[in-house]
């Protein structure tokens, strides 16, 4: 008897040091693709910042340049909100823009599509426009993207610009957890941007949504 229990106890152990072996394993690949992934979108986020043009602000026109506040210098999206976002190919992917959140001190690339391999890389939008005011955009919770958006505040803000140059300035005006298959909460047009993540369980989103400034 008492050598069939020290088996059994030799088991217990024996299967104990395999879980602890395959949790080490796990946690160590998930540190090596988080940072992996924010290695992937910085080096894409250089070469990104360096395409698109810097754009002047009336106030930076200098007196050599002439301004003229007429239709000509309306912005197309304003006058066709419903254009296609441009975008800008990089390793063959294609980006709409960068996005910055001041408070977390993060900068990001933002891809055109979103599909699950474009997220190894970097956010994706998932639908919607910074033209029409309805943009949304996924990550995973990496902490290099999007892991920490649930420590926003009412009133941080965050800038989306385009590969044109244009910024759009945003204030977060509120943060929730909600279902996974809560997509209409995604995609109320009530907000100007939404940003989503996954909760570290996977069963529940992380939703940031924001108004422009």
């Amino acid at each position: 008897m008492k050598d069939k229990r020290q088996k059994v106890g030799g088991g217990f152990i024996a299967v104990g040091i395999l879980m602890l072996a395959a949790a080490v394993l796990l946690g160590g690949y998930n540190l090596y693709d988080e940072y992996r992934a924010g290695k992937s979108a910085g080096a894409v986020l250089e070469e990104l910042w360096q395409q698109i043009p810097a754009v002047k602000t009336p106030e930076e026109t200098s007196a050599q340049e002439v301004y003229l506040p007429d239709d000509s210098q309306l912005p197309d999206y304003s006058v066709n909100p419903d254009m296609e976002m441009p975008e800008k190919e990089i390793a063959g992917d294609y980006y709409i823009g960068v996005l910055e959140i001041p408070s977390l001190g993060i900068s990001l690339p933002v891809i055109g599509e979103w599909d699950y391999d474009a997220l190894q890389i970097a956010p994706c939008r998932y639908s919607g426009s910074a033209y029409t005011g309805n943009l949304v955009i996924a990550a995973h919770n990496y902490q290099t993207h999007f892991g920490r958006i649930k420590t926003l505040s009412s009133g941080d803000q965050m800038i989306f610009t385009d590969v044109k140059g244009r910024s759009f300035l945003y204030e977060v005006a509120a943060v929730e957890t909600i279902q996974s298959t809560a997509v209409e909460e995604v995609l109320n047009e009530e907000w100007d941007l939404t940003l989503f993540t996954c909760t570290i369980d996977g069963f529940e989103r992380v939703a940031v949504h924001c108004l422009k400034s």
